[in-house]
């Protein structure tokens, strides 16, 4: 396990030795860690993670994303979750041992949040370091101040710009307060692929540019 961290680690680490992550990592990881709840929401209509979170998507060397810690939510009892764990619980879940899919697209939603965020979710009820991401963002985007909303890291990358904001929309999607509002997993797969190609795309076209403008100089 040396060679693998969890993406908490990074994206909560404030400090000088911070990692930084820009537009192309967050999105893969983003893409990779729904293709794995995608997979497990494939084998059955009642299979379901239940316990999706920062610090359950482990990150190899080249930050490609795996889920882990599949099943172990059914296991532990509703007194034991701490308060950021409850951050990423869909509202409709009262028993942690008991999480639909539905609830598990969620959990992704706050997920991506954190990513672009930078911030770490909490439960809106406590008293504790962090924000009901949902309903912050939510808050933000009404009071249309979205670039308020992104990791000052992310903002660098001022190219993507129109992804980053689909991809915040589909956050907000899937955290919908009400479960038929949310997209599938498989629905959120196919929208993070079609972003990724639109950037991937924007900087070809943004190479093939300069180039042609050094040829002219």
């Amino acid at each position: 396990m040396g060679d693998v961290s969890d993406l908490y680690l990074i994206t909560g680490n404030k400090g000088a030795g911070r990692t930084p992550l820009n537009w192309e990592v967050r999105s893969g990881i983003a893409l990779g860690a729904a293709r794995g709840i995608e997979y497990l929401h494939s084998r059955g209509p009642n299979v379901s993670h239940g316990n999706i979170k920062s610090s359950n998507i482990l990150l190899t060397k080249s930050y490609d994303a795996r889920v882990s810690d599949f099943g172990l939510a059914h296991l532990v009892g509703p007194s034991s979750t701490p308060n950021r764990v409850a951050g990423y619980r869909a509202p409709e879940v009262t028993d942690p041992r008991k999480v639909s899919q539905k609830a598990d697209v969620y959990s992704f939603g706050v997920l991506l949040l954190e990513l672009l965020t930078g911030k770490a979710p909490t439960h809106a009820l406590l008293n504790e370091e962090g924000v009901d991401l949902p309903r912050w963002v939510q808050s933000v985007v009404r009071e249309e101040w979205t670039s308020e909303v992104f990791d000052l890291e992310l903002l660098r990358y001022q190219n993507v710009e129109e992804e980053m904001v689909q991809l915040l929309q589909l956050a907000v999607d899937c955290a919908a307060q009400y479960p038929d509002k949310r997209p599938s997993m498989s629905e959120v797969v196919r929208s993070i692929e079609e972003l990724r190609r639109s950037s991937l795309k924007e900087d070809q076209d943004q190479i093939q540019h300069d180039s042609v403008n050094d040829i002219e100089l």
